[in-house]
């Protein structure tokens, strides 16, 4: 699978797809075929319209598409992006909203590096930004960095963290989303050593993998019974001569994607028949909810190989976060330091990616710390993406965490507004 030609194999039969799926658009939707009282006409078109919008999401990244938001003063603000701290492999990003005095909760938002761009977290940041001052890591798609960027590795990914909230400043609150709490918590600790004064404020770590044995899920399953031996040679792959990144290892989005899709594969294929028919009969719309989730659900993106193989073999395998066995440089990260920072964890009931238990281990491995500055909170009916941007996180998550950074941080806050 080490070879440019598998990629490029991948990349040829998205394309092939995608090209079917334009082609059966165009030839059914020719006028004089309406003189034929033929079904099959009809969902012809549709299919191959559903078709050709789901294989070129794949390879485009989603625009944030926010653009104003409502203030208090009666007005729409304007939102702008901001690179603040630009690098290889991921940017620190600010969502300005202009003409806004601060508003005393200054948020980092560390998005997931699990095949989905940070656009993943679009919900998540527009319900943030009416009471917080928003900032994201926005990861970059391995396959468009060149071999001459170097590596990236999840030591790489702690200490971009880090270099991220010393710019950020000590009054920083984090939030976590997924397969980055264990490094967010990591990348606090080595703080709490290195630089105490650049501390975060307080640590939300939303259902991330700190301890995988803590519950067994799929994904947990996968890790167990595949070497490591087995997933450098069958599933990383070299980037094709399409792309910047043209001979670097990584594991291929599609490859990602593939796996997503088959983990519920019988909800995403109703999924997609149901829409093909809505399509035929004209009830479907550009933004309807169908393509609304699976423009951004099928828009993934490459990770290094040296990444996610480290993912694999260091935080569910050989579970060095989970053991406090962690070192960055070989130095070793020693949870117990975190003496400052309030943290809180949050776990959905019904999480089938990171399931209830993993990610409040966090808590025990907190040893220094007291346990008023300790939280967590189960919601027992939300699945992985309901707890940071579904309804759950809107009615009953977000308001619990502004809650909880207001009642760690003594700078002066604006009201807390209700999203609906």
């Amino acid at each position: 699978m080490r070879y440019m030609l598998t990629y490029d194999f991948m990349e040829s039969l998205r394309v092939t797809n995608q090209w079917f799926g334009s082609t059966a658009r165009a030839m059914c939707s020719y006028p004089q075929l309406g003189l034929y009282a033929n079904p099959m006409i009809k969902l012809t078109a549709a299919w191959g319209e559903v078709t050709e919008r789901s294989f070129a999401r794949m390879v485009t990244k989603p625009d944030w598409g926010i653009y104003s938001i409502p203030a208090d003063d009666g007005r729409d603000h304007s939102v702008s992006v901001e690179r603040v701290v630009p690098r290889p492999f991921g940017d620190l990003i600010r969502f300005k909203v202009q003409g806004r005095a601060p508003t005393g909760r200054k948020v980092l938002l560390v998005a997931p590096m699990s095949g989905h761009y940070a656009t993943l977290l679009r919900s998540t940041v527009l319900s943030l930004l009416p009471d917080c001052d928003v900032y994201v890591t926005d990861w970059h798609n391995a396959r468009d960095i060149p071999v001459s960027a170097g590596k990236f590795d999840v030591e790489d990914y702690t200490l971009y963290l880090v270099d991220f909230l010393r710019v950020m400043g000590p009054d920083t609150h984090v939030i976590a989303v997924c397969q980055p709490a264990p490094l967010a918590l990591a990348a606090t600790a080595y703080l709490a050593e290195e630089d105490p004064a650049a501390q975060p404020r307080t640590l939300t770590l939303i259902g991330g993998p700190i301890n995988p044995d803590a519950a067994a899920t799929d994904v947990t399953d996968f890790g167990r019974r595949v070497t490591m031996g087995q997933l450098e040679k069958f599933v990383v792959q070299r980037v094709g001569f399409k792309y910047a990144g043209a001979g670097r290892m990584v594991y291929p989005g599609l490859q990602q994607l593939t796996s997503f899709m088959a983990m519920n594969a019988e909800k995403h294929a109703t999924a997609f028949s149901n829409q093909i028919l809505r399509v035929a009969k004209g009830q479907a719309s550009d933004h309807d909810k169908h393509n609304k989730f699976y423009d951004e659900y099928l828009a993934v993106m490459d990770m290094t190989a040296e990444f996610y193989l480290s993912t694999v073999e260091r935080i569910f395998k050989g579970l060095e976060v989970a053991q406090n066995r962690f070192t960055v440089n070989g130095k070793k990260v020693d949870i117990g330091k975190i003496t400052t920072v309030a943290v809180k964890t949050v776990e959905g009931g019904k999480d089938d990616i990171s399931a209830p238990g993993q990610c409040v281990a966090a808590l025990d491995l907190c040893t220094g710390l007291p346990d008023h500055k300790k939280a967590s909170y189960l919601e027992p009916n939300a699945g992985h993406y309901g707890i940071f941007a579904g309804k759950s996180w809107r009615d009953k998550i977000r308001p619990l965490v502004l809650d909880f950074i207001d009642a760690n941080c003594s700078v002066p806050k604006s009201p807390v507004r209700v999203v609906g």
